[in-house]
């Protein structure tokens, strides 16, 4: 007996398509567009690593390059103070307002101020950003001392 012939007849699917059904549709792979998608890849997985590790030692030598800058400046600072201690007049100053010595024949008055803490703290005036104006009569004062001093009868030892 012959076999009946069956006859396929195509299932009319729906005709609309989507969007990014049809949008799949239309790309195309090719051997060389996936070798190229592969070495892409490939790229950023070596790649990556090494330029992270680029720019780390690129940060690394800038703050290096300051640290030096900012050693050089001291140096040059150092330099300079050893210069002006090889000056005899500097060291000679400094003896004078460190040390409080003396040239041979000065006399030093070193004045200590020795008011009780309480007149010390009465004689500070606050501090201010503004301008003030004392109101003193200083020519009077100036008056009243000159003749407090020519008239007293208080002989000079």
């Amino acid at each position: 007996m012959a076999k009946p012939r069956v006859r396929k007849v195509p299932v009319a699917l729906s005709t609309k398509e989507s969007a990014t059904g049809s949008w799949l549709r239309g790309i195309h792979f090719s051997g060389f567009s996936l070798l190229m998608m592969g070495l892409l890849i490939l790229a950023v997985v070596i790649l990556a690593p090494t330029l992270h590790v680029l720019i780390q030692q690129r940060q690394q030598i800038s703050d290096l390059q300051a640290a030096v800058n900012a050693q050089s400046a001291q140096v040059a600072g150092l330099k300079a103070d050893r210069a002006r201690w090889n000056d005899p007049s500097y060291i000679r100053s400094q003896a004078r307002d460190r040390l409080y010595y003396v040239m041979p024949g000065e006399v030093s008055y070193l004045v200590i101020d020795d008011r009780p803490p309480a007149a010390k703290a009465v004689d500070q005036t606050p501090i201010s950003s503004k301008i003030q104006v004392t109101h003193t009569d200083w020519l009077g004062s100036l008056f009243g001392s000159v003749m407090t001093a020519g008239l007293t009868q208080a002989t000079v030892k």
